[in-house]
This record gives C-alpha cells, sequence and structure tokens, in this order.
C-alpha cells in the first residue's frame, strides 16, 4: 500500500498483488494499533463489555489515596467511564493479563487547551499488580497514541495526597504547572508533560 508503513508482523504489498492481500495487511496493521503485545501483557482499548471491571478497578485503585475512605459525591462512575469510552475524541486503553485488566488509561482531548495538547483523564493500575511495570506500560501505550496524533502537550491533576502517583509522573517526567498552582482549598495538583519530547 504506497504510503503506508506496515505494522509489526504485517507484510509488504507489493504492487500486483491482489485487493485480499493488501486488506490483510491493512488488518494487521489496525490490530497493531490496537494491541500491544509485551510477553504476558496486552495493552489494547477497553471493550464496553469490560465497564464493569473498569469501574471496580478505579475504585481499588482510589481507596489507596484516601485515608478516610473514598469520598461519595454521587458520581455515577459506570456513565462517567462508558462516555469516556464513548467519546469522539479520547480513548480508554486496559492492560491486561492472563484475562484480567490489571490496569487502565483514559484520555481526551484538553478542554479550553491548545487543539494539540491531550489530558490524560485516569491512570490506575490494580493495587494487587504494583511494581510490575503496568503503569509504566500503559504511560507508554498513551504517549504513543499521543505522539502518533500529533500532541505536543499533555495534562494531568493529581491528588496532593497521593504521593504514589506523584513519584510515578515525577519518574516519568511530568512537573507541576507553575503557571496553575493549586489554589488553597484544592485538593489536586496539575502536571504538565512534554509529548514531543524524549
Amino acid at each position: 500500500m504506497p504510503g503506508v508503513t506496515p505494522g509489526r508482523g504485517a507484510r509488504c504489498v507489493t504492487p500486483g498483488r491482489n485487493r485480499r492481500d493488501g486488506a490483510l495487511v491493512l488488518l494487521r496493521m489496525i490490530k497493531d494499533r490496537v494491541e500491544r503485545v509485551t510477553g504476558a501483557r496486552v495493552i489494547r482499548t477497553v471493550l464496553p463489555a469490560e465497564l464493569h471491571d473498569v469501574v471496580a478497578l478505579h475504585a481499588r485503585a482510589r481507596a489507596t489515596y484516601y485515608p478516610d475512605g473514598v469520598p461519595d459525591d454521587g458520581t455515577d462512575w459506570l456513565a462517567g467511564w462508558r462516555r469516556a469510552v464513548e467519546r469522539p475524541d479520547g480513548r480508554v486503553l486496559c492492560a491486561v493479563e492472563h484475562g484480567r485488566i490489571t490496569g487502565i488509561a483514559s484520555f481526551r482531548t484538553a478542554e479550553d487547551g491548545p487543539a494539540d495538547s491531550v489530558y490524560l483523564a485516569q491512570l490506575h493500575v490494580d493495587p494487587d499488580q504494583w511494581r510490575r511495570g503496568t503503569g509504566r506500560a500503559l504511560h507508554a501505550a498513551c504517549v504513543e497514541e499521543w505522539r502518533a496524533d500529533g500532541r505536543r502537550t499533555a495534562t494531568l491533576t493529581v491528588h496532593v495526597d497521593n504521593h504514589r502517583a506523584r513519584a510515578f509522573y515525577a519518574r516519568l517526567g511530568w512537573t507541576p504547572d507553575p503557571e496553575n498552582p493549586p489554589a488553597p482549598d484544592d485538593h489536586h495538583l496539575l502536571l504538565t508533560y512534554a509529548v514531543t519530547g524524549g
């Protein structure tokens, strides 16, 4: 296919090959974009049928950084994750190991930001899977998508008491936004990331 670089496992189609071969190469390229396999771990798009598992993982992860328990603010997290999956300007990825979702990441076009910026809305790893590379693999998959989409900067908010997450993001190159420090009563810190760097 002229002008298209085949993905992993795809073979080049030379002029004169039939359309079926071209379609097979295209399908392999699409599969390579949707699934990234590293050992027993697969990073792929979340399926709508998996949303209950996503919500449960999200709740377990959030419970680790609220010392007095997760506040019940009435948020319908199932509906929220469903909206994230359905957003045309966003993506929800998951890490799957041995048939189980072990991590999730959600990103979308940044609201009120430049067109080339992206907002990392969620990145959570199941607490029993910490320190196994799942978060780093999800982050790498997000950055790969952002670069492919021509994004230049990324932002996220992190709970100020979530010291583990803050250290994780700092190791990956995220820095506090000096132009947007948290207000005295705000419990979230805005971080930025140079997508086009490193």
